[in-house]
C-alpha cells in the first residue's frame, strides 16, 4: 500500500498535474488510514516483539482495521465517482485499493474473532472484540478527524484540500451527507458527517462481537 500510494503521488503531480502537487489528493483521507495502521502493526511487531504493549497495540489496530477500514472500504463504493482518472493505471489502483480495504478488514476481523476466543477462558470479553476494542478505534478515529482538520486549515492556502471531506473551506458535498445542507447548515451536515461512520463502525464491531461468541 506504502509503495503504490507513492507511485499515485508521483503519477498525479508529473504526469497529471505537470510538476505541480495536488494538495486534494494528500494522502490522509479516511481510506488512507489502514496503510499507516498496516505500517505501524509492521514495525510494532518487529522493534515491540514480546512487549506486553505491543498486544494492546495490536489489538486496538485490529479493532479499528475491522471497523473503520471496513466500514470506509465498503461505503466508498456508495459513490465511485472519487475513485475515477483519466489516466487507467490510478482508476484500476484506486478500485483495488478499496478492494483491499475490505480483505485487510475481513481479515483483521476472522483474527480478532481467534484471539479473542482464544482467552475467553482465561479473561472474559478481552480482545478486540470487546467493547474496549471499539473505545480504542473509535478514539483514532477521532483523533484522525482531528489532524485531518488542522490539516485542512493550515494547508488550503496552497491549493484546494479536503482531508476526510470535513473542510469547513468547502460546502460538504459527499453523497447524501450534502442532502443535511439545507436542513443543518455546513457546519452540522460536517458534523453528522464525522458522526456516521462512528455509528457504522460500531454495528460492525457489533457484528464481529457477536461472531466471537
Amino acid at each position: 500500500m506504502l509503495f503504490s500510494e507513492i507511485w499515485k503521488q508521483i503519477t498525479l503531480t508529473y504526469q497529471i498535474n505537470g510538476g505541480a502537487y495536488y494538495w486534494w489528493y494528500f494522502p490522509f483521507q479516511l481510506c488512507s488510514t489502514p496503510m499507516y495502521m498496516c505500517l505501524v502493526l509492521g514495525l510494532a511487531g518487529y522493534y515491540m516483539k514480546d512487549s506486553p504493549g505491543k498486544a494492546i497495540l495490536t489489538r486496538g489496530l485490529l479493532a479499528y482495521l475491522m471497523d473503520f477500514g471496513l466500514l470506509a472500504g465498503i461505503f466508498a463504493f456508495l459513490d465511485t465517482s472519487g475513485m475515477h482518472y483519466t489516466f487507467a493505471p490510478l482508476t484500476i489502483h484506486s478500485f483495488a485499493w478499496h478492494f483491499l480495504m475490505i480483505f485487510i478488514g475481513i481479515c483483521a476481523g476472522r483474527q480478532a474473532i481467534k484471539e479473542s476466543q482464544g482467552r475467553q477462558t482465561e479473561e472474559k470479553n478481552s480482545g478486540d472484540t470487546s467493547l474496549g476494542g471499539f473505545r480504542f478505534s473509535a478514539l483514532l478515529y477521532l483523533i484522525f478527524c482531528g489532524i485531518a482538520t488542522i490539516i485542512n486549515l493550515t494547508c488550503y492556502k496552497y491549493g484546494v484540500i479536503n482531508m476526510f471531506y470535513i473542510s469547513p473551506k468547502y460546502v460538504m458535498n459527499q453523497v447524501i451527507a450534502r442532502d443535511f445542507v439545507p436542513i443543518l447548515g455546513n457546519t452540522g451536515a460536517i458534523i453528522g458527517y464525522m458522526l456516521a461512520p462512528l455509528v457504522g463502525a460500531g454495528l460492525l464491531h457489533l457484528m464481529w462481537r457477536k461472531l466471537s461468541k
